[in-house]
């Protein structure tokens, strides 16, 4: 009988093999897929919020953890073989940034391995998710709120330079940016201003950029409200034409006006980026990307660069420099 007793606590403790992190086991190394459709120096500050947020649930990279990177530089015809090499690489989870060719690319790429996005910005208007409460499927991750914020940061804008009245905008023929655009030709309306739309490609090269200011120029705009997205990974040549042709430009995401754009109001990445930690772990762990609710962001900010401002020979309001969550002079 003792023989027997201590056979079935051997199976049982064969069988129950110990936990690290809680839900790993000891030994097991998890491998994450990091597909971006930017270089690895425009999202390195994001990945860093990444890897704070993996260390802070207890991950150690090369321990437990693995991070595969793949960047498509803004070339997008890349993402589907960048997404095989991931698959081929026996990674855990997808971790994309948002963008909806990057999404397509790893589910293609793979019919079971789960799906996190960081920044899209509207799952369920692009019918990636079923709702936000309950996405359904493999995606699940972040929303960083874009399309809802087109109004406010054209108000801001028009604060900022009371003088405007015609704006460019730039986008691309997809359906976040469309939509986006016909919110910011509504909001228009209410501030009396003229949208001069300005179609780019997606995933544009220099060429293109020289020639949406060429459109711009042509069409006497005053100002520029760059979409979701809509320079690719160009954004220092935005930053110097608009100075040359003297044209305040606003964009999404803090790092566009690092690179010299007048201003910025958006989700702050950072946090997106440190919050999809959890969605890592969780998955990790055993959860269903169907059951995890997608998060909208929670914090928000506006970035002025005064360097632009003096460049274009902007007095800013102390209003608007009053709001600002940070300023670089």
């Amino acid at each position: 009988m003792r023989r027997i007793g201590l056979a079935v606590v051997l199976a049982v403790s064969l069988t129950l093999a110990p936990l690290g992190v809680e839900g790993q086991e000891v030994g097991k190394t998890s491998r994450i897929g990091f597909l971006s459709q930017y270089s690895a120096d425009y999202d390195k500050t994001w990945r860093a919020a990444f890897r704070n947020g993996l260390q802070d649930l207890g991950y150690v990279e090369g321990k437990n953890i693995l991070i595969e990177e793949r960047h498509a530089e803004g070339r997008f015809e890349r993402f589907p073989a960048l997404a095989a090499e991931l698959v081929r690489l026996k990674i855990d989870v997808f971790l994309v940034h948002g963008h909806p060719v990057a999404i397509d690319a790893a589910k293609e790429a793979s019919s079971t391995i789960p799906i996190i996005m960081v920044a899209n910005p509207d799952p369920v208007g692009l019918g990636l998710v079923a709702s936000l409460a309950r996405p359904g499927g493999r995606i699940t991750g972040l929303s960083d709120f874009h399309s809802g914020l087109v109004a406010k940061r054209l108000e801001l804008l028009k604060e900022a330079v009371p003088s405007i009245s015609r704006v460019a905008v730039l986008y691309a023929t997809t359906p976040v940016q469309l939509r986006a655009l016909r919110e910011t030709q509504a909001a228009a309306l209410t501030l009396r201003l003229t949208v001069v739309p300005v179609e780019i490609k997606v995933g544009p090269g220099p060429d293109d950029i020289e020639s949406a200011f060429t459109t711009m120029k042509r069409e006497r705009a005053e100002a520029l409200n760059v979409l979701f997205g809509a320079a690719g990974t160009h954004l220092s040549r935005v930053a110097d034409l608009a100075i040359k042709n003297r044209i305040p430009t606003t964009a999404t995401q803090r790092v566009s006006t690092e690179h010299g754009y007048l201003m910025s109001y958006g989700a702050i990445f950072l946090d997106l980026y440190r919050r999809a930690a959890t969605y890592v772990d969780k998955i990790l762990k055993g959860a269903k990307p169907s059951d995890l609710p997608i998060e909208q962001p929670t914090k928000f900010e506006l970035v002025i660069n005064l360097k632009t401002a003096k460049a274009l020979g902007l007095i800013i309001p102390q209003t608007i420099i009053l709001q600002a969550n940070h300023v670089i002079e």
